[in-house]
């Protein structure tokens, strides 16, 4: 049997990147920057009011007092293009954005002035440079807005747009397809019959590939007969860089299903030491050695390894440094139980203690790997390692987040 920690690192080493794309900038939320992205022109480009007030010189108002009057000359708009030169002992009105006349180097606040429109009273002194943005004073030209690696978020979206950039190279999400296998199944616009049930695992897995940050096809439900599975899985390998297939991980049906793809590669059946989820399988197929999962039948176990094992394959190709979740230390609530010789990953409920403020724990579920309401209720995974079998009440467990709700 084999240990999540070595089967983890099979996984990781098989990740496949997909080549940098150029996409508009509406559409790299999310992605990661794959270049050095060097501003062409400064941010601000031309120094600019940074309240509404009057443009002046500043030594024009050193001394200001309500003595202090400067003729009001004209008033530059927001996206003025008319030059304007200032001349000494005068202001002209200006509201915030608007460009400054040549050789005004400082604004007066309305505020510090009785805001007359044709000889304005300076009650306040202002140095230079004062209420003003100057060229520049954001991004210089030459200047890197956004560095290679950089997660691309609302503000970088924001900042590429200022330095006039319409479009910028990403590492793109990498295309994920989800298979659902069992002559079992049938699609949720169906009645089930005798002995079927509904096919969870397609939209479940592929939900779940989707919040990982993947561009997701949920190929669904595929029956058992070979030659069919066959030539479904190698058509997504050709469109793929992960496929996951749910159901056929052992027994009888996963030796079919590891036989109708024999010729594509070999698909791993050792067991690994997790529960639920012990039960699985992982290949590199196709030409390409395309990472293709075998994942239990069972939701919950399904979706238990997609988290532990698939969710950080995602997020390695997507180019994130660490593609785990956050895992932090919380007092157990309630005592739980754990196979022995196997890491226990046990569906929990993560809350705040209101006293001080520590991570709590409450166990969800744990009398079966098949109680798929009390994932839905889930915020984290408790982690019990391999040599643990039971845990008390008040000792502290690790825990992995696995929404942001907690």
């Amino acid at each position: 049997m084999r240990s999540v920690d070595e089967q983890l690192a099979r996984v990781l080493t098989a990740a496949v990147r997909p080549a940098p794309v150029r996409v508009a900038i509406s559409e790299a939320q999310g992605l990661l920057c794959a270049e050095e992205v060097v501003a062409e022109q400064a941010l601000p480009g031309f120094d600019q009011a940074a309240v509404d007030g009057y443009a002046v010189r500043s030594v024009d108002v050193q001394t200001a007092d309500e003595s202090t009057v400067l003729p009001v000359v004209g008033e530059i708009p927001v996206g003025s293009r008319q030059p304007r030169r200032l001349q000494p002992g005068q202001a002209v009105r200006v509201v915030t954005g608007a460009p400054l006349p040549t050789l005004a180097d400082a604004v007066v606040p309305l505020e510090y002035t009785d805001e007359h429109p044709a000889k304005v009273t300076v009650r306040q002194a202002v140095p230079s440079a004062a209420f003003v943005r100057r060229t520049g004073e954001d991004v210089q030209t030459g200047d890197v807005a956004v560095r290679r690696g950089a997660p691309i978020g609302a503000a970088q979206v924001g900042l590429l747009a200022a330095v006039g950039r319409n479009k910028v190279l990403v590492h793109p999400r990498p295309r994920v397809s989800v298979i659902s296998v069992g002559d079992e199944l049938v699609d949720v616009d169906r009645t089930p019959g005798q002995g079927q049930v509904y096919d969870v695992n397609s939209y479940a897995l592929a939900a779940a590939a989707r919040d990982a940050g993947a561009e997701v096809t949920r190929v669904g439900i595929v029956n058992s007969d070979p030659r069919r599975l066959r030539e479904v899985v190698e058509g997504r390998l050709l469109l793929s860089e992960i496929v996951v297939i749910a159901g056929g991980a052992g027994g009888a049906a996963g030796n079919e299903v590891r036989a109708a793809l024999a010729d594509l590669g070999e698909l791993d059946a050792t067991r690994v030491a997790m529960q639920p989820g012990s039960v699985q399988g992982f290949g590199r197929l196709g030409p390409d050695e395309i990472p293709t999962f075998v994942l239990p039948s069972n939701p919950v176990s399904a979706l238990v390894v997609f988290e532990v094992l698939v969710r950080p394959l995602i997020r390695a190709a997507l180019g994130k440094i660490n593609p785990h979740r956050r895992t932090v230390s919380a007092e157990l609530l309630t005592p739980i139980g754990s196979a022995k010789g196997r890491r226990g990953f046990l569906r929990g409920q993560l809350l705040r203690d209101p006293k001080n403020g520590s991570y709590l724990v409450q166990p969800l579920g744990t009398s079966g790997s098949h109680l798929l309401a009390s994932l839905a209720e889930a915020n984290c995974l408790v982690v019990v390692d391999e040599d643990t079998t039971e845990v008390a009440a008040g000792e502290d467990v690790q825990v992995r987040f696995l929404s942001q709700r907690a």
